[in-house]
């Protein structure tokens, strides 16, 4: 059973930081963050693959970074220059399987609450 443990959400203030940490119970060949806000669909952040490509979403880019640490199968999003449109509820996905034109993510952290206050 694999497992995903999310930790490092929590409040800040408009233009600060925060890092979010994803540690799997085993290796994953991608991983990615996506975020969701209430009632709206869950959308993706960032992602990265075993071999380090990564892909931002527009909203994004420039101010987080994704990285992972592959001997430790933990995957981090430092979250630089935060807005208010950041605020959200932040889900670590994590894949084996490419099914031919995206990967499969079908293991899922538990959420992380995201903030950003004025």
């Amino acid at each position: 059973q694999v497992q995903l443990v999310e930790s490092g959400g929590g409040l800040v203030q408009v233009g600060g930081s925060l890092r979010l940490s994803c540690a799997a119970s085993g290796s994953m060949n991608a991983m990615a963050w996506y975020r969701q806000v209430l009632g709206k669909q869950r959308e993706l952040v960032a992602s990265i693959t075993s071999g380090g490509n990564t892909i931002y979403a527009d909203s994004v880019r420039g101010r987080f970074t994704i990285s992972r640490d592959s001997a430790k199968n933990t995957m981090y999003l430092q979250m630089n220059s935060l807005k208010l449109e950041d605020t959200a509820v932040y889900y670590c996905g994590a894949s084996r399987f490419w099914d031919g034109s995206r990967w499969d993510y079908r293991y899922w952290g538990q959420g992380s609450q995201v903030t950003v206050s004025s």
